[in-house]
């Protein structure tokens, strides 16, 4: 793997109540992408439940909010988590995809030719299914391409230990899954771009 494209991919999720089922999915497809040679970063509850709510026109941006734009910009794939509240995203990730608006005149905008896993976490197999759908369209808004796969499920008892790690089998297969569809198209882009660039 020494010689293998080893893409950037970006973590984002969580609630405000540290180690949330949602932020621990997260975690868990970031070790996933990792055991694939991937690079990662992680964007946790704690700061996007800390963003500012987005403003259109404001062009002040906190150290946080500048944090979290560089950190997709210089990304090649990313994988969000959210729970379900109510049939939808939360308030702070869709707070965060809104201020990728930043984006929208960079020589590659928004999340242009990024793979975007999306799993989500909900107290009803309803909610995870309304949930995945909002998330695969916010994706197609980024013109980012969701992956084929997303991973859904109702958390029951115990899921998974502090670093991520999946205590239910079958749940870890379906991020790891995600996280597998995203790492390999960030490097069958790359390797496009490669043959096209010379």
């Amino acid at each position: 793997m020494a010689d293998m494209f080893q893409p950037l991919i970006l973590g984002i999720g969580g609630t405000s109540r540290p180690n949330s089922t949602s932020e621990l999915s997260v975690r868990c497809a970031l070790k996933a992408a990792e055991a694939m040679g991937a690079r990662t970063r992680l964007i946790d509850g704690a700061l996007i439940s800390g963003l500012p709510l987005y403003v259109p026109g404001r062009s002040e941006r906190t150290e946080e909010e500048s944090l979290f734009v560089e950190a997709v910009r210089d990304c090649d794939g990313v994988i969000v988590a959210s729970a379900g509240y109510h049939g939808s995203i939360t308030g702070p990730v869709k707070n965060a995809l809104d201020l990728l608006e930043d984006l929208a005149r960079d020589e590659r905008p928004y999340l242009d030719g990024c793979a975007f896993g999306a799993i989500v976490t909900a107290f009803g197999w309803l909610a995870c299914g309304t949930t995945l759908v909002t998330l695969r369209s916010i994706a197609h808004a980024l013109r980012a391409w969701p992956t084929p796969y997303g991973a859904a499920f109702v958390p029951e008892g115990r899921m998974f230990e502090d670093d991520g790690t999946a205590v239910d089998a079958k749940v870890g297969g379906q991020i790891a899954l995600v996280a597998r569809q995203v790492v390999d198209f960030a490097r069958w882009r790359q390797a496009g771009l490669s043959v096209f660039q010379g």
